[in-house]
């Protein structure tokens, strides 16, 4: 396990370096997007039509941020939770979708994909959304406005903290510190 700083958007030659455990700080752009978002945008490929932000190499965050204070960019922007993208991730990651970051464990399927199409999944800390909206630069909503909280938002970050939990060589962090623990009979 390391503490790494990357830039967005991804490449192939920084995801095969991440492995799960791995502390990382991400600099560049990253989008916002939840459930319903993520409904129109599999919606808008199956019906063959371009998405309104090319996915190629991105990275996703699962949150929708509570309305920001005078003179704050964003207000608290704390990850929901990531099952609930579960059953679309694996058509976005087809799409080119290189990072996703939010919280709780991803099914079997998408565990699969991130292997498949060569992605990783960051989890941030829930409960930490203030402390997170610190390293949130710029923020504008692109597409889906009609959606407040849950529009896709561009976000520019810098040293936003997250951790390695799904890699690309089937590893799983969460299940690794499970068994840690688990008791032997």
């Amino acid at each position: 396990m390391a503490t790494i700083n990357i830039k967005t958007p991804l490449d192939e030659e920084t995801v095969k370096k991440l492995k799960a455990g791995d502390q990382v700080f991400i600099t560049g752009v990253i989008y916002t997007a939840r459930d319903t978002a993520h409904k129109r945008l599999v919606e808008t490929l199956d019906k063959g039509e371009k998405l309104p932000v090319d996915l190629t190499n991105q990275t996703v965050y699962y949150m929708g941020p509570s309305p920001a204070k005078p003179g704050q960019v964003i207000g608290s922007a704390g990850p929901t939770t990531s099952g609930r993208m579960d059953s679309y991730a694996p058509r976005l990651m087809a799409a080119g979708l290189k990072g996703m970051i939010g919280k709780g464990n991803r099914s079997p399927a998408v565990k699969d994909a991130l292997k498949k199409y060569k992605a990783v999944y960051f989890a941030a800390i829930g409960g930490a959304g203030a402390l997170i909206s610190k390293s949130i630069k710029k923020a504008e909503v692109i597409a889906y406005e009609d959606l407040g909280a849950e529009a896709i938002r561009r976000l520019e970050i810098e040293n936003f903290p997250a951790t390695v939990i799904n890699d690309i060589y089937g590893s799983d962090l969460y299940e690794q510190g499970k068994a840690k623990y688990q008791i032997k009979a």
